[in-house]
């Protein structure tokens, strides 16, 4: 495991693509770099999670190795801010790849199959309080959600690319060749909810990237919806 201390403050063509059934997968989110010599084991284990029904697997390449020798092509400035912001909702003083976060709200070492396995199976026990349905016209993204709560929700729009595989030149990898999965080419927040009613929106997704949206407690809080179009 690799950690870097950080000073936080704590406060805080017209086809319709048919809809995915998954009945409330789990989010996976993985903080990775590829100049990170603990982080493949963790990215294989990703890769296996992606193929599942149940769980929503997500790679978010962080920055703040690239120092070391090796500039990782996906990693961004925007997956480190977010990692951050989920340590300052945990009250945590450090971040650290690879970090595995689960249902937005436990965090766990990457590379730690069994405790992986076990947050996973618990959410999986839960049920979602927002339905998030999907369904896509060439480069329209219809998002439909219901929810049993009023709270103060976030809805994200992920777009990530399914695999890929990086010959790396320098730094702790250097001389391996490594497969990357589900890697997170953008999250934007598209609206704020307070879960009344039905929330229907619109977005232009150009490209054949696959499309995730996330419905997520303020303040980086549980994840409480999800669905996605591979």
């Amino acid at each position: 495991m690799r950690t870097i201390f950080s000073t936080i403050a704590v406060f805080g063509a017209l086809q319709i693509t048919p809809i995915i059934a998954q009945a409330d997968p789990v989010v996976v989110e993985l903080y990775t770099s590829q100049g990170c010599s603990s982080c493949p084991p963790a990215d294989e284990m990703l890769h296996d999670l992606a193929q599942r029904d149940d769980v929503i697997a997500l790679a978010l390449h962080v920055d703040y190795w690239d120092y070391i020798g090796w500039t990782d092509i996906f990693g961004s400035a925007e997956n480190t801010a977010r990692q951050h912001a989920y340590a300052r909702a945990a009250r945590a003083t450090t971040v650290y790849t690879p970090q595995m976060i689960v249902g937005g709200v436990d965090h766990v070492i990457g590379s730690r199959p069994m405790q992986v396995m076990d947050l996973i199976q618990t959410h999986g026990r839960n049920d979602y309080p927002v339905s998030v349905s999907l369904s896509r016209t060439d480069d329209q993204l219809q998002i439909s959600a219901t929810s049993t709560e009023i709270s103060n929700y976030i809805v994200e729009l992920v777009r990530y690319i399914p695999t890929a595989i990086v010959d790396i030149q320098r730094g702790e990898n250097a001389g391996r060749q490594l497969e990357y999965t589900n890697i997170v080419s953008s999250l934007d927040t598209i609206a704020e909810w307070d879960g009344a009613g039905t929330l229907k929106i619109t977005a232009t997704t150009p490209g054949s990237d696959a499309v995730v949206v996330l419905v997520q407690q303020g303040g980086h809080g549980p994840i409480v919806g999800a669905a996605q179009l591979r």
